[in-house]
């Protein structure tokens, strides 16, 4: 008789869990309006959270709000969680780059809790950046005007997400060796002046370690970083590839194709005001 009310309460159990899954996967996951702005919420915490984190590595360690840092910490543990729990595979997700970034933001928000909060505690919540690719995933369903920029706007923030972090990772090495780096801000100058070869002087690597990030930086910084400006900026191409010489990008208003003249019919979604 235990052993069925056991069983019974077992299954009841299984059966309250397997709900609970199914509610979760279809708040996170499905069609209904209100998992549509349960997804539109979490992409404005996102950017909100982006946002705080890379105006507070620059400001002092003494104006730090650890009270909000808390409130944030503990909002991305329950996501973070939930997700896990709604996985088919929830190994999978925790090994991906998005939950492993997610679980060493958490730990940088808690970790003035028991120890001293350091400056690269907070540099390390830069890579809440790279759950900008998540947002403009999100973007993509969710937006006409996103869907017609999404290349200029992809571009953008490659760009911001590769100088921030490699702000950080200038930071986190440099910081306690060069004396011209007292902060995140000095990082963010000494990599925009390098990526940018102006190099003012002001800020020089002396340690070899230093210099072997600076020759990085100038030997694969500063050709991804000129791609990334010249596809921000220059004129916005459509992706249609032509039947007879495969050219693939074209201006939006084409008729013709540009390198062999055949006839392209590029489908539009008419006149946008």
């Amino acid at each position: 008789m235990n052993r069925e009310r056991n069983g019974t309460a077992e299954e009841k159990k299984e059966s309250s869990l397997a709900t609970l899954r199914a509610r979760l996967r279809t708040l996170y996951y499905g069609s209904e309006s209100y998992s549509h702005y349960w997804r539109i919420a979490l992409i404005i915490f996102d950017v909100i959270t982006i946002g705080y984190f890379m105006f507070a590595a620059t400001i002092g360690v003494e104006m730090q709000n650890h009270t909000l840092d808390y409130a944030i910490g503990i909002v991305l543990l329950t996501d973070y969680l939930v997700r896990l729990f709604i996985a088919m595979r929830p190994w999978r997700e925790a090994s991906s780059i998005t939950s492993i970034t997610d679980v060493i933001v958490i730990f940088s928000l808690f970790a003035s809790a028991f120890i001293d909060n350091l400056g690269f505690l907070r540099v390390m919540r830069m890579l809440r950046l790279l759950r900008s690719y998540h947002v403009l995933r999100e973007l993509r369903d969710a937006s006409k005007w996103f869907r017609r920029n999404e290349e200029i706007i992809h571009s953008g923030i490659n760009l911001i997400v590769f100088v921030f972090v490699v702000s950080a990772v200038v930071y986190v090495l440099e910081g306690h060796l060069n004396p011209s780096i007292n902060n995140f801000m000095d990082a963010l100058y000494f990599t925009v002046t390098t990526l940018t070869t102006t190099g003012f002087g002001d800020i020089t690597m002396s340690d070899t370690m230093g210099r072997f990030l600076t020759i990085l930086i100038m030997i694969f910084g500063v050709a991804l970083f000129l791609r990334l400006v010249q596809t921000i900026f220059r004129p916005a191409k459509v992706k249609f590839t032509c039947t007879t010489c495969g050219l693939s990008r074209h201006d939006p208003d084409a008729v013709h194709c540009k390198h062999c003249g055949t006839t392209l019919n590029i489908p539009t979604e008419g006149t946008w005001y």
